[in-house]
């Protein structure tokens, strides 16, 4: 991997965890419940506050967009989900959401000059984002930027988080991997336990049949783990990933990119060692 795609990972890897708290911190599902969400799962919240900036978006563009839950599993939750709440309504309620988890989990750090200086220069990155074809990146690249850093922080976290998502379905379409696919080919190189690919809600069914038109392209073996092709055909996706993940990070400098990492290990550190955040998740973060 060149050091240039080795620096877009490691941006994602420290502002994935200050962007996913919001999917699991108390203080964001006290503020689903008062919109009349469920709680006792996390998917009614998960998909309101991560699609609310596409409006209230029917099942097949959450569907299109998310890529890798099954449609039947988005059908259960879009677009019940604005019957509860509307997106506009649903936004507001993610920015209380954002301002109180970030208020617990980075305390002092929420008004201080450094967060206030790592948004500055992500705000430059955002800004060299081009969002075209990007759907979830331009969604929340073209809502207001908060005043306070904090909020500022986990939106510039959000955006880029979803810009390289974004280039990640490309990189998926142009391997010719489809939703589920995508997921059995992950699994197959052991980026996280098959259960934990469960979450996205294909069947047995729909997961087998994968591995078999999987098998047939000679990217699994006949156990479901990856050939030679399949562990090839899984770093290409990488790495086309990183490269249209890339072109942002070009605005800052080298000693700009270094001062980013070292403003934002700390907010880093706190977000994974609230222990909100699951262990193990289907990004494959640190084993791809």
């Amino acid at each position: 991997m060149s050091d240039e795609l080795g620096r877009a990972r490691q941006m994602w890897h420290l502002l994935e965890p200050l962007h996913a708290v919001l999917y699991y911190a108390p203080e964001a599902f006290e503020e689903a419940a008062a919109l009349g969400y469920r709680t006792d799962e996390r998917w009614p919240s998960y998909f309101a506050w991560r699609a609310a900036p596409l409006g209230d978006a029917d099942a097949a563009r959450v569907a299109g967009t998310f890529y890798s839950f099954s449609p039947a599993m988005v059908d259960e939750y879009v677009p019940a989900v604005w019957s509860v709440a509307p997106s506009a309504a649903v936004l507001a309620a993610r920015t209380r959401a954002v301002d109180r988890t970030y208020r617990t989990l980075l305390g002092e750090a929420c008004d201080a000059p450094d967060t206030a200086e790592a948004v500055a220069l992500l705000h430059r990155v955002t800004e060299a984002a081009d969002t075209t074809g990007r759907p979830l990146a331009a969604a929340n690249a073209a809502l207001p930027r908060p005043d306070e850093p904090h909020l500022a922080l986990w939106r510039a976290a959000t955006v880029l988080r979803e810009y390289r998502g974004d280039g990640h379905l490309a990189a998926l379409a142009h391997a010719e991997l489809d939703p589920v696919e995508s997921l059995v080919s992950f699994a197959a190189i052991g980026a996280a336990a098959p259960e934990v690919f469960a979450s996205r809600g294909w069947s047995d069914q729909e997961w087998g049949a994968a591995r078999q038109r999987l098998l047939k392209r000679g990217l699994l073996t006949p156990d479901g783990t990856a050939t030679e092709a399949g562990r090839a055909l899984r770093g290409e996706v990488e790495r086309r990933t990183d490269e249209a993940a890339a072109a942002p990070w070009r605005e800052l400098g080298s000693q700009e990119r270094e001062r980013l990492v070292e403003l934002l290990g700390p907010l880093w550190v706190a977000a994974i060692g609230s222990g909100m955040l699951p262990s193990e998740t289907t990004l494959g973060i640190g084993k791809v």
